[in-house]
């Protein structure tokens, strides 16, 4: 990009845990925005794929797995005190813990999801409600509580979860303003929770397409996507949930209440990546999407919500309703169908897809203009115009993460935050440049539209946005 914004200097060391695709794409704007000493800048990465990659760059890679006995010690021997910055794009590493010695030593630190150490996911002993988003989520909430305010700890901001919370704001405002409401924009959560209720707004869906594809052709055996397979894959096997609103009036069959903390979700008694639910994206209209559970979906609703959380006066419905790229369809299917995991991963790099964009975006429902989708259209050769090392998905993320770490900077000692507290102007004005097209479609699209064929009743006919009208069978 030409004369590229430099946001700040960050002193001391930087510390980048995990090396994979966002965390490659993640590096080339860190060098573009922030003023730092190389000398500081460490990867944590137990894989040597990248080894070669780093040194030609001048960047010291520290080829380690942290584990449970050993992340205080190997952190601790490359971060200083009050200084640097610590930036988790791993997997099977426990984000609080992390999160928690980053703030013992006053040092800034952002995650793109609350991930916990090796078993969580994939423990057939633990059950189902203890293997939910919701759960690691109140484990963040505990640490905000019980941490105080202290040094900045950005919880959760990738793209989903992370930007789309920003754009949930930012919809809101232009549908007020489509709606003919003067509205101020609002300075802090209740007044939030106030406009989304006054504006008539049910429910959220975080609506993603990927319609990106490559020249080659997916083998069997091979689970192929444009972002963490393993990441993918983890989200996808838990339980799906879904923020619960208070228009909902029938739980779907198979839902669960969660017993105690935010009481702002439910989940159900399957998993995300094998539940559809209907949604619509710009470009395909109407869609299937896999109902993979994700931050967002709890802390959205929970953000939202009038009164007593036990029995609120207004909560939205939110949940994602995701359209990966063909190839990980194709694969995800051979998985479910297969009953194991794949023997090989694959994610489809800048270079080797062809076309196509990534679409995410927030669906806006039930309110007097019916349905507003508003999000990014960023397509690959943008992408790859616009910074090097990541496709469309991935520079959705690593430019939410570059928005985050700049709040951290510019707001130091905000304790643990999660996307929603953050200022969606400021944020989105960083992350922008890097989106693509953010356009405002407005929809009459409901999910009883264009149902094939007489085959069952329709579940609600008399309020076509309740959740079991969008959930599949």
């Amino acid at each position: 990009m030409q004369s590229a914004s430099v946001y700040g200097r960050i002193d001391g060391p930087i510390v980048m845990i995990g090396f994979g695709s966002i965390g490659r794409g993640t590096l080339p704007l860190i060098e573009r925005h922030f003023e730092f000493d190389l000398a500081e800048l460490v990867v944590i990465e137990p894989s040597a794929s990248h080894r070669t990659f780093l040194a030609q760059r001048g960047i010291r890679h520290l080829q380690v797995s942290l584990t449970r006995e050993n992340y205080r010690e190997v952190l601790g021997s490359v971060l200083g005190s009050g200084r640097g910055f610590c930036i988790n794009l791993s997997v099977d590493t426990s984000s609080r813990d992390i999160m928690r010695f980053c703030r013992e030593l006053g040092v800034p630190y952002i995650d793109t999801v609350t991930e916990p150490w090796p078993g969580f996911y994939f423990d057939e002993d633990r059950p189902n409600a203890k293997r939910t988003n919701y759960g690691l989520r109140e484990s963040i909430r505990a640490e905000k509580s019980a941490g105080g305010v202290g040094s900045t700890a950005v919880s959760c901001c990738g793209a989903n979860p992370g930007m789309v919370s920003w754009l949930v704001k930012e919809a809101l405002l232009v549908l007020a303003r489509d709606l003919g409401r003067r509205v101020a924009v609002p300075s802090h959560r209740a007044e939030w929770a106030r406009l989304m209720h006054d504006l008539g707004v049910k429910g959220v869906h975080i609506a993603e397409r990927d319609t990106q594809v490559s020249h080659r052709v997916r083998q069997l055996g091979t689970f192929v996507n444009t972002w963490s397979v393993e990441g993918f894959l983890a989200e996808g096997f838990q339980p799906a949930e879904v923020g619960w609103g208070t228009h909902e009036r029938t739980l779907p069959a198979g839902a669960n209440h969660h017993e105690s903390g935010c009481r702002a979700a439910i989940w159900l008694d399957r998993p995300g990546a094998d539940t559809r639910v209907r949604s619509w994206c710009p470009t395909p209209g109407p869609q299937f999407g896999y109902l993979v559970t994700h931050n967002e979906a709890i802390s959205i609703a929970d953000y939202y919500t009038l009164g007593d959380p036990a029995a609120p006066v207004y909560r939205p419905t939110c949940h994602y309703a995701y359209h990966p790229c063909a190839d990980a369809v194709m694969s995800l299917h051979e998985t479910l169908g297969a009953g194991k995991m794949p023997a090989r991963q694959h994610i489809l790099d800048e270079h080797e897809i062809t076309e196509g964009v990534d679409e995410l975006g927030v669906l806006l429902y039930g309110h007097a203009k019916n349905a507003l989708w508003y999000g990014s259209r960023l397509s690959i050769d943008e992408a790859r115009d616009l910074a090097p090392f990541q496709n469309a998905t991935g520079l959705q993320v690593t430019s939410a993460v570059l928005a985050g770490m700049v709040w951290a900077l510019e707001n130091p000692g905000a304790g643990v935050v999660e996307a929603d507290e953050m200022d969606h102007a400021r944020c989105l004005a960083v992350q922008r440049p890097y989106l693509g097209p953010i356009e405002a479609h407005y929809t009459d699209w409901t999910p009883l539209t264009h149902r094939l064929g007489p085959f069952g009743e329709v579940p609600a006919p008399s309020d076509p946005w309740q959740f079991v009208n969008v959930l599949a069978p």
